[in-house]
């Protein structure tokens, strides 16, 4: 039955399901909508069963949907596996890196990996930066080779590795009373007002954890969907925040803010690569952990000069 399928009703059915949108997968396979309905019915023919269903406007995968993209994934990371090692054996570096990281590693990911791409110019890299949430969603989905996390998830069968320090410190606006003062002690923090991000963030856990090991409990006033929302929130005086020494990295207005000097901070943490534990990984995605353990090292000497100027 399957064996009649072609790999290119495969390839149109992958992209339709993915993107739940017939019209977003023409415009990325750059075909018509029509070619694209048609090349469906052919494969669902094939099946013998529906592949999708239309509610109103929306469209679902049905159960023989859901498993045939299991199948597709499957076929086209063995083709892409088989081409990056035919690249290896004649001693190129070909193929594609698919990398999904958490928001906070925007601010590191991409520099190392303009280092990895002129390294290695022969590999296409896609990189999807979202919320933990969604990444942990998309490794559930095996959608990406690896993921960037600061806290490797507790529920699920992964493999993990640290590559880099990702100290969390306490930030203040530049002209708060506390700014200066030497070993603040937690207890006095739970006076101030604190913004955060969204319940599930990696920060916020080790926050909460942190303060609540200590029988402490924190004011949230406010939460906040991204680092620099909570920078600027901070910079305005609106609370304090515990936040990625990384995301002070590219900040310009360093009057604003101050890191203040609390005992128990910063909070010694790792940025982790992250991937399911039977994956079998790809030649360029053993390349790039190889690659990511030496450079990470020069990065965050870099980072650590970075933020010797921010008052504390």
């Amino acid at each position: 039955m399957m064996k009649n399928a072609t790999l290119r009703q495969l390839k149109v059915f992958e992209a339709v399901a993915r993107n739940l949108s017939f019209t977003r997968a023409a415009e990325e396979l750059y075909l018509t909508q029509p070619t694209v309905s048609i090349q469906i019915k052919q494969l669902a023919d094939i099946v013998g069963q529906p592949l999708l269903e239309q509610i109103g406007k929306r469209i679902f995968l049905t159960d023989t949907g859901r498993e045939l993209l299991k199948v597709c994934r499957d076929i086209f990371e063995g083709l892409d596996r088989f081409e990056m090692l035919m690249s290896d054996m004649k001693g190129v570096k070909k193929g594609k890196l698919r990398l999904a990281v958490i928001t906070t590693a925007k601010y590191f990911v991409p520099r190392l990996l303009g280092v990895f791409c002129q390294r290695y110019p022969g590999i296409d890299v896609t990189l999807k930066v979202t919320n933990r949430e969604r990444v942990l969603q998309r490794m559930a989905e095996n959608q990406d080779d690896l993921y960037v996390l600061g806290q490797p998830p507790e529920q699920m069968d992964v493999a993990f590795e640290p590559f880099l320090e990702n100290p969390l410190i306490v930030l203040a606006p530049g002209n708060h009373p506390l700014v200066g003062q030497k070993n603040i002690s937690p207890h006095r923090l739970t006076e101030e007002q604190f913004l955060m991000r969204e319940p599930g963030s990696g920060i916020r856990l080790a926050t909460e954890e942190f303060f609540a090991g200590r029988g402490l409990k924190l004011k949230v006033r406010m939460e906040l969907g991204s680092n620099e929302a909570i920078k600027q929130a901070v910079a305005g005086g609106l609370g304090l925040a515990v936040l990625s020494v990384h995301t002070l990295a590219l900040e310009r207005n360093i009057d604003e803010l101050a890191i203040l000097d609390v005992t128990g901070f910063p909070i010694r943490r790792h940025w982790y690569l992250v991937y399911p534990k039977d994956k079998q990984l790809s030649v360029v995605a053993l390349a790039f952990l190889e690659f990511m353990h030496t450079e990470s090292k020069l990065l965050s000497e870099k980072y650590l000069l970075g933020i010797a100027d921010f008052p504390k």
